[in-house]
């Protein structure tokens, strides 16, 4: 794979997009978590998604059949990426501080290199390395401020060891699912298609789902949904599911896997906009620096380089 230099800015805005996105049906789902609860919300997540990826699952023309190891693969990004990222990530938060959160959440750009060149064997220059490391800190800096004074961990022990511990312990588990899910998908690309990797892996995920969404939709009051209640939850399946899964599988094709765990700096970002633009909340002076920290991480990432990095990827063996 080529640099930088070479990598079309439409997989970089492809990325940047998806990631804005997820911040965005984060901040305006939480409506939804208010009065639904979290496994009914994700499995009707998975059912809007199905129903509109349904075509997306043909081979196209010219794409080779799935063989098993690539099943495997989908399967896999499923499994880590969406169900167990978002059972780690619940109670995970849940045990611990949103500091501690947020700060162990801004590792998944470092965690994503690390895999990165574990399993695709990819070359970290010192701009990639910079990039990475200017991710974190404006990640970090801002969750550690806009969580300082507030919430504070379950007490209790579990094992001889404080909840919170096992409450960072899950969070930093969500991290390696979703620095895995990008890893995966990396090798995924050179074989099929975004689109049918976005069909394909919701399929899987409404499949480990399905038992505890109907578990958790026993007994719900379907009363409590009102139209726009139904109008923002189709907006949330379409974009969980389906639009942010294809950019980010359309970026990632033509992107090193390392350089693109950068551009989840655009989560926190996008869903502090949202709180400024429709919610009222004000952004701290440490918080603005905290996110020109983290922009300039992408800036680093994506302009032109001297040299040429190249990338193994061993899917193509």
């Amino acid at each position: 794979m080529t640099a930088a230099r070479h990598t079309p800015l439409r997989a970089y805005a492809a990325l940047a997009a998806s990631m804005a996105l997820v911040g965005s049906y984060v901040a305006l789902s939480k409506p939804l978590v208010a009065v639904m609860p979290v496994f009914l919300l994700a499995w009707l997540r998975y059912l809007i998604g199905a129903a509109a990826m349904l075509h997306w699952t043909r081979r196209p023309p010219g794409e080779p059949p799935l063989d098993r190891r690539t099943n495997a693969l989908l399967f896999l990004q499923a499994l880590l990426g969406n169900f167990l990222f978002s059972l780690c990530m619940l109670y995970g938060v849940r045990l611990t501080t949103a500091s501690a959160a947020g700060v162990i959440m801004a590792a998944i750009p470092a965690v994503v290199a690390l895999l990165s060149a574990l399993f695709l064997r990819e070359r970290l220059d010192g701009r990639s390395l910079a990039a990475i490391a200017l991710a974190a800190l404006g990640i970090g800096l801002f969750s550690l401020d806009k969580a300082a004074g507030g919430g504070a961990a379950v007490p209790g022990q579990w094992l001889g060891l404080p909840l919170a511990v096992w409450g960072n312990a899950l969070v930093f588990a969500a991290v390696v699912c979703e620095a895995a899910y990008v890893v995966i998908g990396k090798r995924l690309t050179g074989r099929v298609g975004p689109r049918r990797i976005a069909a394909l892996i919701n399929l899987w995920g409404l499949a480990l789902m399905t038992p505890l969404g109907l578990w958790a939709a026993v007994g719900f009051d379907w009363g409590t949904m009102r139209a726009p209640l139904w109008g923002l939850l189709v907006f949330y399946g379409l974009a969980a599911s389906v639009w942010t899964v294809w950019l980010w599988m359309t970026g990632l094709r033509h992107v090193p896997a390392a350089r693109a765990g950068v551009f989840t700096v655009m989560l926190p970002v996008s869903a502090a906009a949202i709180g400024v633009l429709f919610m009222g909340e004000r952004l701290t002076p440490l918080q603005w620096i905290a996110f020109a920290l983290a922009l300039l991480g992408l800036v680093v990432a994506t302009l032109p380089g001297r040299t040429v990095t190249r990338t193994t990827d061993p899917s193509a063996g």
